[in-house]
């Protein structure tokens, strides 16, 4: 039984708990609706539940300890009633997760002009946001692959309003830098239970854990200068264009807002772009045209740059790229059996094999020191032949 022994929370009890949270937090705020409970949606880092209340359509969110599910069901925060009695303590203190989420989206909306999904309410842990409908950028990158280079690009132009001084310093009070891709990769692949880690993704961990040395040794330096405020989770799926595809783009996800590199939000977007191709791969043409549109893409976003300042711009995009893919490969195959994992991640576990070859290339071929654009191309060329099965 839960919380007798030392072993780690199961996901049938994390689940029971996050409907009870979800179903008392409405009752508070909404009193008297009408509240159902519709689909789970799966996720490796927050439990998520699609909520009709009444006639509104909303996504109810429960977070635990600020922690992933992945760590949580691992028992990196003990066992079920550890967790419980230190999730208790955890939403009553300030500045939790899912505040500092709520609290950036409003950031977004009310002073950077960009239209993301509205905050419905924020109660006893559980965050409710408004769904937003539309074709994603995944959406129409598979079927207007021409375009990619141009959605892509415009999905991030739209978040130009984040680089506002008064947003930046409203950015800074609840910034969400723990989540950030290098943050993450530091904490996940530290000296000390990087490799414990590693050993749970079998014969994958041992190759992942080769890339994790390299990609060590490439870390950047820390940034000199003004540092961006960055979106911090810019997704194909989280972008939807609710009018299609002439439309502006519209988060439907809260954002990891903080100080970042500049690279990092084209980083992320390259980087599951790239897994999506692999995951799902298009016909030979339309892999080649979203590929292309990558290429397009990296180029707008250093379209004023000098020569030296687009390599070392590019060899960054690449590093963070590659940290960010070796982040959620590793989570995807070290998740407990008993967590659902989305669609997509189960795809990308099963093409593993041919992620590690990507990853393995690029990194031998920055650590050769092989000239960072000529990486940026052989990098995407090794893309298309992976989309090409």
């Amino acid at each position: 039984m839960a919380g007798t022994s030392s072993a780690a929370p199961a996901a049938a009890d994390v689940f029971a708990y996050a409907d009870r949270q979800i179903e008392q937090a409405a009752a508070k705020l909404w009193p008297g609706a009408v509240v159902r409970l519709e689909v789970h949606t799966p996720s490796v880092t927050t439990y998520v539940r699609r909520v009709q209340v009444d006639d509104r359509a909303l996504f109810a969110k429960v977070s635990l300890l600020g922690l992933s599910l992945v760590s949580v069901l691992r028992g990196t925060a003990g066992d079920w009633a550890q967790v419980q009695a230190a999730q208790a303590a955890y939403q009553g203190s300030p500045g939790t997760l899912l505040e500092r989420e709520a609290r950036g989206l409003d950031i977004l909306r009310e002073e950077a002009g960009v239209p993301a999904c509205r905050v419905a309410g924020l109660q006893s842990g559980v965050l409710f946001t408004e769904q937003v409908t539309g074709p994603t950028l995944a959406d129409l990158l598979a079927k207007e692959p021409h375009r990619s280079g141009e959605l892509m690009t415009r999905v991030l132009v739209e978040l130009a309003g984040l680089q506002q001084p008064a947003v930046a310093r409203s950015v800074d009070e609840v910034a969400i830098a723990e989540r950030g891709i290098g943050p993450t990769f530091h904490r996940k692949f530290n000296g000390i239970s990087g490799p414990t880690y590693l050993r749970k993704a079998g014969q994958t961990g041992e190759v992942l854990a080769g890339m994790v040395g390299r990609l060590r040794r490439l870390r950047p330096a820390p940034a000199a200068g003004r540092r961006p405020v960055v979106y911090g989770d810019l997704k194909p799926d989280h972008a939807v264009f609710p009018g299609g595809p002439e439309s502006r783009s519209q988060p439907s996800q809260p954002a990891h807002h903080a100080r970042g590199r500049p690279q990092t939000d084209a980083a992320k977007l390259v980087s599951r772009t790239v897994l999506n191709l692999i995951a799902s791969p298009p016909d030979r043409a339309a892999a080649k045209a979203i590929v292309g549109g990558i290429e397009v893409f990296a180029d707008a976003m250093t379209a004023d740059l000098g020569p030296d300042e687009r390599a070392a711009w590019i060899k960054h995009l690449v590093v963070l790229w590659l940290m960010d893919t070796t982040n959620i490969l590793s989570t995807y195959l070290t998740c407990p059996a008993d967590l659902p994992l989305p669609e997509h991640a189960v795809k990308i576990t099963q093409q593993a094999k041919v992620v590690c070859t990507l990853l393995d290339r690029t990194t031998a071929n920055l650590l050769a020191g092989t000239d960072p654009q000529a990486v940026w191309r052989l990098a995407l060329a090794d893309v298309a032949k992976a989309a090409d099965r």
